[in-house]
């Protein structure tokens, strides 16, 4: 996911005529656009707005500004606070300046970091680079599984589209989940991601070490990144290990008989199988992309035709660059275009 320009843009927040040195040089590294002002109440409201991409307040006045507003670093510590009660605002990583009376009370109200008026250039620069790769990774990780959302997911598949090696994206995703979580319960139903998580995770990184990524889309959606060589042994580790153990979040009842009667949007009963894993699969060795979004829109794709085969599968797609309509498969034989591998379990 590409940042919009309001989530790339800054906010400051200072009465001082003249901001540091160090700080005219971290802004000209920083894409979109800087809003300064010197009302409070208006960076709060900025920010409920248009999200920004970091807040500086600066809390440190010359002598002339402390005798017109002798409260300013006190309302400077209290709108770091009201940003940081907001569920919105509260992700935005907020910098605050202080003087060096007041560094405890600034990381008191909440501020991500917090840097002293006498504060030396190169400190500076390498602790607020340092602020913003922190929010980054914690802003962009899924609170349930831990893995590396969306920005980042699309960030690696452009990396590697950049690169130039040969790769398969495959995206992973759950069949009858839905059902399961409403028979079960959202407790449950969390425990069977995060499981698919760990199998995807260790799967991959054990027999891909160092060189594979496993990303959370969302949901039950995952997609993983490895090399071209690894795509038979991973795939095939990960339906099996998932196949053994998915059977095992089901009561005894259900485990045994193999389904269960759940309800449809009509309200019918009808008899809903065991869980089962899908992975579509899309590698650049037959294939020229340019862009990650093209890999993505492909493996979605392939995720949904694996999704009507039966049982657990993976499908690789094996069709070469050709003029087509988009999300159009081609008619022919699926074994020109298509390899896959079928573990247990129905989609029926």
């Amino acid at each position: 996911m590409t940042p919009t320009a309001n989530e790339q843009s800054a906010m400051y927040l200072t009465r001082r005529p003249v901001e540091p040195v160090w700080l005219s040089s971290w802004w000209a590294t920083l894409d979109g656009v800087r809003q300064r002002t010197a009302d409070p109440d208006r960076v709060v409201a900025q920010a409920l707005k248009a999200r920004p991409r970091v807040i500086v307040i600066d809390a440190g006045l010359s002598e002339d500004d402390a005798a017109a507003d002798p409260q300013w670093t006190q309302k400077a510590l209290a709108t770091c606070r009201r940003l940081k009660r907001d569920a919105y605002t509260g992700i935005v990583p907020v910098l605050l300046i202080v003087p060096p009376a007041a560094f405890a009370d600034a990381f008191a109200a909440g501020a991500d970091e917090v840097l002293r008026t006498d504060v030396a250039c190169d400190e500076a620069t390498a602790r607020l680079q340092a602020m913003l790769r922190r929010s980054d990774r914690d802003t962009d990780v899924n609170p349930s599984t831990r893995l590396p959302g969306a920005r980042e997911i699309e960030a690696e598949l452009a990396r590697r589209v950049a690169a130039g090696e040969p790769f398969a994206a495959c995206y992973a995703d759950l069949d009858h989940f839905k059902e399961f979580n409403d028979r079960y319960g959202y407790h449950h139903g969390d425990q069977v991601i995060r499981l698919v998580a760990r199998i995807l995770h260790d799967v991959v990184t054990g027999l891909c070490p160092g060189e594979g990524f496993v990303g959370h889309i969302g949901g039950d959606d995952f997609l993983f990144t490895i090399p071209l060589a690894g795509v038979t042994r991973v795939c095939d580790e990960i339906v099996q290990v998932f196949d053994e153990l998915a059977r095992w979040q089901y009561s005894e009842q259900d485990r045994r008989v193999g389904y269960f009667f759940g309800k449809d949007r009509r309200g019918q009963l009808h008899r809903v199988p065991l869980m089962t894993l899908s992975i579509g699969v899309v590698t650049n060795e037959r294939r020229h992309f340019s862009r990650g979004i093209e890999v993505s829109e492909l493996a979605t794709e392939m995720k949904s035709y694996a999704k009507t085969l039966r049982g657990s599968v993976w499908a690789v797609d094996r069709r070469r660059d050709e003029p087509a309509a988009p999300g159009v498969l081609r008619a022919d034989s699926a074994r020109d275009w298509t390899t896959t591998r079928v573990s247990g379990g129905d989609k029926s």
